[in-house]
């Protein structure tokens, strides 16, 4: 738990900057519908057009996949050192837990997990078409049965990266925009 804490505080400043950028690309949604039903046939105009719109409201779409592709080589490494520490075998944690380089044998972190995904993805400003968004609500589905069989420390790192993740975005959208 401290390690994702460590990892993470580096990030907060691009995962702020990341957040405001989702949140005003989805206030200019509206706009970037038109510039589609104007262009549609001509795609080259219509990419100009939100390039344009992007620049105009310091928008940037991959702003919010920044920090994660960042942090995916500390997940990387993490998931290797858990695979192969010797030191690490039967050492305890809480609870259930009796080693976290074995998977959950309860499955329950996996579960929360999952259903921490899940709120953190119902928080997120949406971007994008509805079909992309239903598709997205399947991803905390997808990760929870990609973890189940993952070492609990692995998921506990990424279970404490989402909560981190949620406290976050509810800083963002309570302060003003800037």
């Amino acid at each position: 738990m401290l390690l994702t804490i460590i990892v993470r505080v580096p990030f907060i400043p691009i995962v702020n900057k990341g957040q405001r950028s989702m949140k005003r690309l989805q206030k200019v949604q509206p706009l970037m519908q038109q510039i589609r039903e104007q262009h549609k046939k001509d795609p080259k105009r219509m990419q100009s057009e939100m390039m344009n719109l992007y620049k105009k409201h310091k928008v940037n779409p991959l702003g919010g996949c920044l920090p994660m592709l960042l942090q995916i080589p500390v997940f990387f490494a993490l998931y290797k050192v858990l695979m192969v520490a010797i030191e690490l075998r039967e050492a305890p944690w809480v609870f259930w837990i009796i080693d976290l380089s074995a998977k959950d044998p309860l499955y329950i972190l996996p579960l929360v997990m999952g259903a921490s995904m899940f709120l953190q993805q119902k928080m997120t400003p949406t971007a994008g078409d509805p079909r992309q968004q239903k598709i997205m609500m399947f991803m905390p589905v997808i990760f929870k049965v990609l973890f189940n069989n993952f070492a609990s420390g692995l998921v506990l790192y990424w279970l404490v990266n989402n909560l981190l993740s949620i406290g976050q975005q509810i800083y963002v959208n309570k302060k003003k925009d800037d």
